[in-house]
């Protein structure tokens, strides 16, 4: 692997976990389990789509587009999470 497949990689994950752990502090969550749940599901989904956006590699480093779609699904997964979570709180 390439620095710039290495550090792609990376600033994917920084960028998932991180908002992983924004959801949390704005959710109000405090069970630790549910912290850590958020995080992967944030790294997870910033990989996943980050690497999709890029044309499923990560040779010549990470785009614009990657990058900003991996924010944005991020963002939309931890939004869908958090309203299934009330969803069954409620039910």
């Amino acid at each position: 692997m390439e620095i710039a497949e290495t550090m792609a990689m990376l600033v994917l994950i920084v960028l998932g976990a991180t908002m992983g752990w924004l959801a949390s502090i704005l959710a109000r969550t405090e069970a630790p389990g549910a912290i850590l749940r958020q995080i992967a599901l944030g790294l997870a989904v910033s990989v996943v789509a980050g690497g999709l956006a890029n044309g499923g590699t990560m040779i010549g480093s990470l785009s614009f587009l990657g990058l900003g779609v991996a924010l944005v699904s991020c963002l939309v997964a931890l939004v869908l999470y958090h309203a299934i979570i009330r969803r069954k709180a409620r039910a």
